[in-house]
């Protein structure tokens, strides 16, 4: 008997249903993770969206993870947005010692994780592009755990400023690597040479475009944060559509939005917006995206070159980031500023992704190390940036040994950077 007004079956899940699988799932094991009192919720994430994903139960099939990618795509599109607002050009140009030690700690962090992965016998094509996507530093982990303590002072912004530059030189070492990708692929020289220049060309020019709108409307708007706050997420999505019909890069285009939103907006009329809660829903979503995307046998053949890449990755930027003893800090708080920058998680994933779309054979082992270092990452991250942050004395009420100390960074001046907005309670693992 034909009744038409049943569903369908098996049913077709739909964009809605899938977006509630994902939300609910990751907050479950958010939440799982966070009672275990050693985890943060952003393991959590991973890990059930791992164990709902192709490698384990299959709940989450690879055409739904294809459908999820808008959201990944808006998740990433708020980070990089946040993180292109961190990064005053004309302040990094004078504070030469803290521009040496981003270009040192990326460059030894590049080296350390190319050499490593080596002796690995990874091909060099692969151990340089996921070592250019190692010096990548996660801006989403780094913010909250502040803005959750209420950090202020010098190595607060310092490291902020660190972790903003740390991902435009990997966007950068990562695009200079993109001819050798297509070359060792038999692209031929013409799309080696002229796609990376046109992806860089037209992705810098969409954001200048969208950053001038975005200033236009801004004047013309009121000044409130309701009305700011739509205005930004409009912005963002809509650079996120054009540069993906554009064929340019997303990630690219946002964070230079960010950056040219940021220094050409002289009269501050772009408030600095927090995303809040609206935004850790997209966050959710990328993180358990990311862990549906491990696949075991990867993980397994992986495992000791991924921490191999964690250790070499950390390694290379405490190297670098010493440069700092010559530009206020000492010797013990700038050793605490390279833990402020051990959490990797969204640029990387970004770059890990955008590989495997283009050739998923090539980045099959690359995504294994890669998203099983930030598994690494995102577990001790917070910790260590919490506990940097804490024994630095930059944290109210809390001195250099966990004590109170209002003293502790009195004598040095600390950097200028868009204020971080008060205390969010109970999103510190997110």
């Amino acid at each position: 008997m034909n009744w038409p007004f049943l569903p369908a079956w098996p049913p077709d899940f739909n964009g809605f249903v899938l977006f509630g699988l994902l939300m609910l799932a990751g907050l479950v094991g958010g939440e799982l993770a966070h009672r275990s009192g050693v985890l943060p919720r952003i393991t959590g994430f991973i890990a059930i969206g791992f164990v709902l994903g192709p490698s384990v139960a299959g709940l989450v099939t690879p055409e739904m993870l294809d459908g999820a990618q808008v959201f990944v795509d808006v998740a990433l599109g708020l980070i990089l947005f946040q993180l292109g607002r961190l990064l005053d050009l004309s302040l990094a140009w004078r504070e030469r010692p803290l521009l040496a030690a981003a270009v040192a700690e990326a460059g030894l962090a590049f080296a350390a994780v190319f050499l490593i992965l080596m002796q690995f016998d990874i091909a060099p094509i692969q151990a340089a592009v996921a070592a250019a996507i190692g010096i990548s530093s996660s801006p989403a982990v780094v913010l909250l755990v502040v803005r959750e303590l209420g950090a202020k002072g010098p190595l607060t912004d310092r490291s902020l400023m660190l972790v903003a530059m740390n991902n435009i030189f990997s966007f950068l070492a990562y695009t200079a690597l993109l001819p050798f990708i297509h070359y060792a692929h038999n692209s031929g020289w013409e799309i080696a040479v002229l796609e990376p220049l046109y992806v860089l060309g037209v992705s810098v020019g969409i954001a200048g475009v969208f950053s001038w709108l975005l200033l236009q409307l801004a004047r013309l708007l009121p000044k409130e944060e309701t009305t700011q706050f739509a205005l930004l997420i409009g912005m963002i999505v809509g650079t996120v559509g054009v540069a993906q019909l554009a064929n340019g890069s997303m990630l690219l285009s946002l964070l230079a939005l960010g950056v040219m939103t940021r220094n050409l907006d002289r009269q501050s009329h772009v408030l600095p917006v927090d995303f809040g809660s609206g935004g850790e829903i997209f966050f959710v979503i990328l993180f358990v995206v990311a862990g549906a995307r491990l696949h075991l046998s990867d993980l397994s053949s992986a495992g000791f070159a991924a921490v191999a890449f964690v250790l070499a990755r950390f390694v290379g930027k405490s190297l670098g980031v010493m440069i700092l003893t010559r530009g206020g800090l000492d010797v013990r708080q700038s050793a605490l500023t390279g833990l402020t920058l051990v959490p990797m998680a969204g640029m990387a994933i970004g770059l890990t992704q955008m590989t495997a779309a283009r050739y998923p054979e090539f980045a099959a082992t690359l995504s294994a190390i890669v998203l099983g270092a930030i598994v690494i990452l995102e577990t001790i991250g917070p910790v260590l940036t919490e506990y940097a942050l804490k024994r630095s004395g930059e944290v109210p009420g809390v001195g250099r040994g966990g004590a109170s100390d209002e003293a502790t960074h009195d004598a040095l001046a600390p950097l200028s950077v868009p204020p971080i907005d008060p205390p969010v309670p109970e999103n510190k693992d997110a």
